[in-house]
C-alpha cells in the first residue's frame, strides 16, 4: 500500500499546481478581471485536495493501526509456538542424556568387569602352566622310575602288555569253544539235528509280488469293437461270467485281463480266445463258452494236481487237496510258478531228510503241500500258511504235516524237525540263481549298495560282488588291516549286511590280505 505521506505531498503538490496554472491562464486570457475568480478556485482546489488528504492520511492511520495489532497477534502465536518446541525439545535432550550417561555408566561397568576377568584369566594361564609342567615333569620321572624299576622301557612295557591280552583273550575263547562242545556232545543226535536244520534254514524274501494281469492278442484293432459290443453289452457279459476286468485301451493288438483269481483270469482268457477264432461274439455265446471252459480247465487243474503227487511220489492227498494243488499251476510268486516251486521244494526236503534220517515219505509230502493256502488266500483271511494249516487239519494230515505247512513262515511254532526241513527247503528254493524275477536295476542296486557297505569300514582297498551277489569279496590293505583284524571285519560286514539289506538265501563275506614283496636279481 503507497505510503500516506506521499500521497498527502502529491496532493498538495497538484492543487498548488492546479493554482498556478489557473493563475498563469487567468493573466493571460481573462486578465485582471478574472484574477480574482481564477485565485478563488484555486483556493478552493487547494481547500478541497487538503481536506481529501487529511481524510486519506487519517484512513491510512487507521489502517496502519490494525495492520500493526495483526502483526503483534501472528508474532505473538508465532512465538509461542516457538516456545512450546523449545520446551519440548529441551525435554528431549535432557532424557537423551539422561539415557547416555546411563549407558556410558553401563559400558565403563563392563570394561572394568572385563578388565578384571582378563587379569583373572591371566593369572588362571600362567597357573595351569606351571602345573603342566610340573605334571610333565612328574610323569617323566615316575616313567624314568618305572623303566629302571623294571628294566623295560615304555614302548616294551605296552608290548608287553599287548601280548598278555592277547593270550588271555585267546586263552578264554578256546575255553568257551570247547564248554560249547562238551554241551554240544552231550546231546549229539537230538541236538546235531536241530543244529543242522537250524543252519540250513535260511530267510527267503518276504515280499511277494502277484502276477494278475494277462494279455490276448487281437488279430486287428478292429476286434476290440466287437468284443465292446454294442453298448457295451459284449464286454459287461464276459466281465460278469468270469468275475475279470476286462481292460481295452490303446495298447495296439492287445486286450488286458485283471484279476487277482488267477483260474478266472486264465478262463477269461481262454474264453475271449476262442471267441475271437469263432467270431460270433454275443451274450449268449460267451455265457455258452466261458461255462465250458470252466470245466475243462477244473478237469486240467485235476489233472495237474494229481500229475504233480505222482512226479514227486506222494500218494494219498484227498481229492480237494489234489485240486488245490492244481490250482497252485496258475499261481505266481515273484515270477516264479508256485506248483514248480512246491515240487522243488519236495525234492529238496526229501534229500534233507535223507541225510539226517528223517522219514523221506512224511517229509515229501508236507513240502510238496506247504504253500496248499495261496490257491485261495485271495478268497480268505488270513495268510497262506495259517490257510494250508486249516486245510491241512480239515482234510485228515497229521499234525506234524499240518504244523510244518502252517510254521514255513515262523507264523506258527515249529514243534518237529520237519518243520525246519520244509521252512529251510522252501527258503533254497526261492533263493536259488534265476528262481525268481529280479528287475535289473534292482539287481545293480543291490551289487553297488553290497559293495557300498564294504567300502565304507577302514583298511578296505577294493571290494567286489560275485556270483550275482551271492558273495562279497574285500582286499584290505595288510600294512593297515593284520590277521585278527581281518576276521573281525568279515564279521562286522556280515553284521551289517543282515541289518541293511533284503536279499534271499545268504551272502558270503570273504576278507583277503595279502603282502607281497618283489625283489629284481641284477
Amino acid at each position: 500500500m503507497p505510503d500516506p505521506t506521499i500521497m498527502i505531498i502529491v496532493w498538495i503538490g497538484a492543487g498548488i499546481l492546479v493554482g498556478v496554472i489557473a493563475t498563469v491562464l487567468g493573466a493571460s486570457i481573462m486578465g485582471k478581471n478574472l484574477m480574482g475568480t481564477a485565485r478563488r478556485q484555486a483556493a478552493q482546489t487547494i481547500s478541497d485536495a487538503e481536506r481529501e488528504a487529511a481524510s486519506i492520511l487519517k484512513e491510512s492511520n487507521t489502517t496502519l493501526k490494525e495492520q500493526r495489532i495483526q502483526l503483534r497477534e501472528e508474532a505473538e502465536r508465532e512465538a509461542r509456538e516457538l516456545r512450546k518446541e523449545l520446551v519440548a525439545l529441551e525435554k528431549r535432550i535432557v532424557a537423551k542424556e539422561d539415557t547416555v550417561d546411563k549407558r556410558a555408566e553401563q559400558i565403563e561397568k563392563k570394561a572394568l568387569e572385563i578388565q578384571q576377568k582378563d587379569r583373572d584369566l591371566q593369572q588362571r594361564d600362567a597357573s595351569l602352566t606351571k602345573k603342566s609342567e610340573r605334571l610333565e615333569a612328574l610323569i617323566a620321572d615316575q616313567t624314568q622310575k618305572l623303566e629302571v624299576i623294571s628294566g623295560l622301557s615304555a614302548d616294551d612295557a605296552r608290548k608287553e602288555l599287548f601280548h598278555q591280552l592277547e593270550t588271555e583273550v585267546r586263552r578264554d575263547s578256546a575255553l568257551r569253544l570247547k564248554r560249547v562242545e562238551e554241551e554240544l556232545v552231550e546231546n549229539a543226535d537230538k541236538k546235531a539235528k536241530w543244529i543242522i536244520g537250524q543252519a540250513i534254514q535260511r530267510c527267503a524274501a518276504d515280499h511277494v509280488t502277484e502276477s494278475t494281469v494277462s494279455m490276448v492278442p487281437l488279430p486287428s484293432d478292429e476286434m476290440k469293437g466287437r468284443i465292446i459290443g454294442r453298448e457295451g453289452r459284449n464286454i459287461r457279459a464276459l466281465e460278469a461270467a468270469t468275475g475279470i476286468n476286462v481292460i481295452i485301451d490303446d495298447t495296439p493288438e492287445a486286450v488286458i485281463l485283471s484279476g487277482f483269481d488267477p483260474v478266472r483270469r486264465e478262463v477269461a482268457r481262454i474264453s475271449l480266445e476262442r471267441l475271437i477264432s469263432d467270431g460270433r461274439i454275443h451274450p449268449a455265446r460267451i455265457e455258452e463258452v466261458v461255462e465250458k471252459v470252466k470245466e475243462e480247465l477244473a478237469q486240467t487243474i485235476k489233472e495237474m494236481g494229481e500229475q504233480a503227487c505222482l512226479e514227486v511220489d506222494v500218494h494219498g492227498l484227498h481229492p480237494e487237496l489234489v485240486k488245490l494243488l492244481g490250482r497252485l499251476g496258475y499261481r505266481t510268486s515273484y515270477g516264479q510258478n508256485v506248483l514248480k516251486h512246491s515240487m522243488e521244494v519236495a525234492h529238496l526236503a526229501a534229500i534233507m531228510a535223507a541225510e539226517l534220517g528223517m522219514n523221506i515219505a512224511e517229509c515229501k509230502r508236507g513240502a510238496l503241500i506247504h504253500d496248499i493256502g495261496k490257491a485261495v488266500s485271495h478268497e480268505m483271511e488270513g495268510s497262506h500258511a495259517i490257510i494250508g494249516h486249516d486245510f491241512c487239519k480239515k482234510f485228515g494230515e497229521t499234525d506234524a504235516i499240518a504244523n510244518a505247512v502252517g510254521a514255513h513262515h515262523n507264523e506258527m511254532e515249529q514243534k518237529t524237525v520237519m518243520a525246519l526241513i520244509v521252512q529251510a527247503a522252501d527258503a533254497l528254493s526261492a533263493a536259488r540263481p534265476g528262481a525268481r524275477r529280479e528287475t535289473v536295476e534292482t539287481y545293480i542296486k543291490r551289487l553297488e549298495q553290497l559293495e557300498k557297505i564294504a567300502n565304507e569300514f577302514p583298511g578296505v582297498d577294493r571290494s567286489y560282488a560275485l556270483q550275482a551277489g551271492r558273495e562279497i569279496r574285500i582286499a584290505v590293505l595288510p600294512e593297515r588291516i593284520n590277521d585278527a583284524e581281518a576276521l573281525q571285519l568279515a564279521r562286522d560286514v556280515a553284521r551289517r549286511v543282515e541289518a541293511e539289506m533284503t536279499y534271499p538265501g545268504q551272502i558270503r563275506v570273504t576278507v583277503v590280505r595279502e603282502t607281497r614283496a618283489t625283489e629284481l636279481a641284477k
